[in-house]
């Protein structure tokens, strides 16, 4: 149902191959690294405060889904609009692919701080790295495997499950209802008007 990613345009187009269902979640970390990246250095700390300021739900009590990503999305708005003027390639960042900022928003709110970024995964990433740097090169394919499957072995001895409650997870089976299962269009059983020529002139029956 949801899928963390960074920008990466050949990582998003697989995701829109393999899981055309899903939404997915901008990674909000990486982001705003792209955002303060645009950002003169005096700057940064307001900038990275106020950002994070419009993603912080504590203090409301929309429940999760489609009105709650539609007032953090207005919050997003008016802070692009404050710094537009004079910021404008770093606010040209968060208009794109802003949809993607706020999908964590629709699933359990005790998920949110696990959802919204891509640091669960990130993790294992740069320990694998540090294991390859040493080994300088594999091989073969079956090694170059075997120590990436050991690092995430050892490293999900230490993963924390998602909080699990009655009200997040009928959330969840709403929510994977509309995205997977969606509802059809009823059709009427019988048409409401008579077209001769949509029938076949000439109709065969056999025993």
């Amino acid at each position: 149902m949801l899928v963390i990613s960074d920008g990466a345009k050949g990582l998003i187009a697989a995701i829109e191959q393999i899981f055309p269902a899903a939404l997915r979640q901008r990674c909000l970390i990486h982001r705003l690294r792209n955002v303060l990246a645009k950002t003169p250095a005096g700057m940064q700390v307001e900038i990275r405060d106020g950002y994070w300021a419009v993603f912080d739900t504590e203090d409301l009590t929309t429940e999760p889904g489609p009105h709650l990503v539609e007032l953090i999305d207005h919050r997003l708005s008016k802070f692009i609009d404050r710094y537009r003027p004079t910021y404008p390639a770093a606010m040209k960042i968060l208009k794109t692919d802003r949809e993607g900022l706020t999908a964590y928003l629709r699933f359990p709110a005790e998920h949110h701080q696990r959802i919204r970024h891509s640091n669960f995964i990130e993790r294992t990433f740069g320990e694998a790295r540090r294991r390859a740097k040493v080994i300088g090169r594999f091989p073969g394919e079956t090694s170059c495997v075997s120590i990436v499957w050991a690092v995430l072995d050892r490293a999900s001895r230490g993963w924390r499950g998602l909080t699990m409650t009655p009200a997040g997870l009928r959330l969840l089976q709403d929510l994977r209802c509309s995205l997977l299962q969606p509802p059809r269009r009823l059709q009427p059983r019988h048409s409401t008007s008579f077209h001769p020529v949509d029938q076949p002139e000439t109709v065969t029956a056999t025993a």
